[in-house]
């Protein structure tokens, strides 16, 4: 099990690359394809639909299926095939396909985790082992800043690619034959979507879901790149670097959230001062748009530290959930979680480009980065009102 568990770790990994590495990527397939922003802010936002949708089937596959099966299939054919599709790519409509196979490829891994520890191990220590996880995997965000830079100008954008698809081959293989797909008690009760959301406790908590993830994800994994170029002038590599700071601040992030609920013996009150002070970010970053380098460096790593609540969110969902819905219930908040990042992705580019029109690069930015804050406080206004509880 143990064994198992470190690929789809590994797995998580490159999850965790993938839905971040367009930020670096970003200059060169402007130059190289004609891959604009508007283009790349789709592309992202394919990527968090296709994941968000797949949690439905996933859903149901963990609880019908078992993890090994799901994860290592839909990783191995559409993860790997997808990358392939993107070192081949000769413009922006390839890049889009191919981060819809990825995001369907990486769409059970995390969950797939989730399941066996919720099956496996003491409700007690979900959290923690969903934040370790979570926070190990960051090494996939971090990886795809100046690391990914690097690559990119030692052997090439395409070449680097080829090598991720190689990867994903491989992790693929290993879960297929070390996942161990925990055993199920006899007689246990068969559910349904509808049996989940029929939880009165989830509904006040799935507005905070949808929301606490896109700031850091929309910001690290897509604007963070445009936004130091346009304001501070930033190359290739100042991106790579404060893209690995922000990366570093959410791998941090979700290793100190971890024990928190057990800590301070609430979740909801973590979740909540976790998420506001991101709101706090963004809007001061709205306020100054155009502060000095190292100020809005600041800003954009507290973002990435304090708006790691996302496991946090996962753990209060699932104390909710019996066992015999572990599957579809925490599938169901991830997809409210990589909706919500997408719908950012998909609403920020549109956005953006009109913001642009009137505004110079730093007020169009700044704007941006207060409307994340606000959608993040119109998220916690529900979940003031959701019912605290930890296991």
């Amino acid at each position: 099990m143990k064994a198992g568990l470190a690929f789809l770790v590994l797995g998580y990994v490159l999850s965790q690359f993938y839905r971040a590495f367009l930020a670096v990527l970003a200059p060169v397939l402007g130059v190289e394809i004609g891959a604009g922003a508007e283009d790349l802010a789709r592309a992202s936002g394919l990527w968090f639909a296709a994941f968000a949708i797949m949690q439905i089937p996933v859903g149901w596959a963990l609880d019908t299926i078992g993890p090994r099966v799901t994860a290592a299939a839909l990783f191995g054919l559409c993860g790997a095939g997808g990358a392939a599709v993107f070192a081949l790519a000769q413009g922006p409509g390839a890049i889009q396909t191919a981060m819809v196979l990825i995001g369907i490829g990486c769409s059970p891994v995390l969950m797939a985790s989730y399941y066996i520890f919720a099956r496996v191990y003491s409700p007690a220590v979900f959290a923690t082992l969903a934040g370790v996880t979570v926070g190990v995997s960051s090494l996939g965000n971090i990886a795809s800043a100046l690391p990914m830079a690097k690559a990119i100008e030692a052997f090439g954008w395409r070449e680097t690619v080829w090598a991720l698809a190689g990867m994903t081959v491989a992790v693929a293989i290993a879960m297929a034959l070390l996942v161990r797909d925990p055993a199920k008690p006899d007689g246990e009760p068969k559910g349904s979507l509808l049996d989940v959301l029929r939880i009165p406790g989830l509904w006040l908590i799935l507005p905070m879901m949808f929301v606490c993830y896109a700031p850091a994800a929309g910001i690290r994994g897509l604007w963070i790149a445009p936004y130091m170029t346009d304001v501070y002038g930033a190359a290739l590599a100042q991106i790579g670097t404060v893209t690995l700071i922000m990366g570093l601040a959410m791998a941090a992030g979700n290793l100190a959230y971890a024990p928190l609920d057990r800590l301070f013996g609430t979740r909801k009150r973590v979740v909540l001062a976790g998420n506001l002070a991101v709101v706090l970010c963004c809007l001061v970053l709205w306020v100054f748009p155009a502060g000095s380098y190292w100020t809005a460096v600041m800003l954009l790593t507290a973002i990435g530290l304090f708006g790691a609540t996302y496991p946090m969110v996962i753990a209060h969902g699932r104390s909710f959930l019996p066992p015999h819905l572990t599957g579809r219930g925490v599938s169901l908040l991830n997809l409210f979680g990589m909706g919500g990042a997408g719908v950012m992705q998909f609403a920020s580019g549109p956005y953006f480009a009109w913001l642009s029109t009137d505004a110079p690069p730093a007020d169009a930015f700044g704007t941006l980065f207060g409307v994340f804050g606000l959608v993040v406080l119109l998220g916690c206004l529900p979940y003031l009102l959701a019912q605290d509880r930890t296991d």
